[in-house]
């Protein structure tokens, strides 16, 4: 029998992976925007998706960046996403144009209330997980459903027993 809680299967993921996995997401979106392959604009899904945002903003040279801010989860606990900040809508309009990243889709019911505000924009985040994979059009990572992806911005360093525990 396992001994483990659900979110102790764990995908820690150092700034150095973020960097070159939202590198990657940049790299995968050049070119496929709808303005001659261009993006008018990023909208970083606050908070994760702040991070990955900034270096796809930067790799693509995109200048204007906004935030939309969901609140759908307490620490570890996920409840019905709330929409607590939106973007300016003369920038964003219906999304055309409109680049939304993320760090990770999981269920997927943030990106939900996202696609409704935004309905014609692309959506891109670095991980995702099979719940949550019909609400994003691009992304990097898939990682199983009851995995808990550990971010740097969650983590300090410590001792970490092995996977099977003493042996």
């Amino acid at each position: 029998m396992n001994d483990r809680l659900p979110h102790e299967k764990g995908f820690h993921v150092s700034w150095d992976q973020l960097h070159r996995d939202a590198r990657a997401l940049a790299w995968r979106l050049d070119g496929h925007g709808p303005s001659e392959g261009g993006w008018r604009a990023v909208v970083a899904i606050t908070r994760g998706g702040m991070a990955p945002a900034m270096i796809v903003a930067r790799e693509l040279g995109i200048r204007a960046v906004d935030t939309i801010s969901v609140k759908s989860y307490d620490h570890q606990s996920q409840s019905e996403p709330l929409i607590i900040k939106a973007p300016d809508a003369g920038l964003v309009g219906d999304g055309d144009g409109i680049l939304v990243v993320d760090d990770l889709v999981d269920t997927g019911k943030t990106l939900e209330v996202v696609r409704r505000q935004m309905p014609r924009a692309h959506v891109a985040t670095v991980y995702a997980k099979p719940m949550g994979k019909p609400q994003v059009h691009s992304y990097i990572t898939e990682v199983s459903q009851d995995t808990w992806i550990f971010f740097p911005w969650d983590m300090a360093l410590q001792y970490v027993e092995p996977y099977r525990g003493q042996g």
